[in-house]
């Protein structure tokens, strides 16, 4: 994978969409600050040591989610694209290999909306990991909603 955000189908995507009541730049603090989006980032249970987060275009993302049963599992990522407080982007290093690409949206003064789309490049890749992670990304968003209640 390039430092690009690859072109995909509907087919080659995860499409996760939530309505957050929550002012768009609140939410974008959320998921750019690493003080927040540790306490918030993966699903249910799960928790996050960050070893590096340089939040720039080419900065590295470096971290190991802790599972609540078992498991360590290392992620290593480079944002490639960020648009301040409309777009994040990133790919992975660590298997499964994917890009990320979250989009903020401001419905109005307090509510925004967040488009998370996790883009493989098959739809054999894709469909590998979508019997898993469709609930966990749900999952994931309700962690961040109970982290931007506490940032209010």
């Amino acid at each position: 994978m390039d430092s690009e955000i690859i072109i995909t189908t509907p087919e080659s995507e995860i499409v996760t969409t939530r309505i957050l009541n929550f002012p768009k730049e609140l939410v974008f603090s959320a998921w750019s600050n690493p003080d927040h989006l540790k306490n918030w980032w993966g699903p249910k249970g799960f928790t996050n040591t960050f070893n590096e987060f340089d939040f720039r275009e080419g900065g590295k993302w470096s971290f190991i989610m802790h599972g609540p049963d078992k498991g360590n599992y290392a992620n290593e990522c480079e944002f490639i694209k960020i648009d301040q407080p409309n777009l994040i982007a990133w790919k992975r290093y660590s298997k499964p290999l994917f890009q990320i690409l979250a989009t903020f949206e401001e419905i109005s003064e307090n509510q925004t909306k967040v488009v998370f789309k996790m883009l493989f490049s098959t739809i054999e890749e894709c469909n590998k990991l979508k019997p898993f992670v469709v609930d966990k990304n749900e999952e994931n968003f309700d962690k961040l909603e109970v982290e931007l209640s506490k940032m209010v």
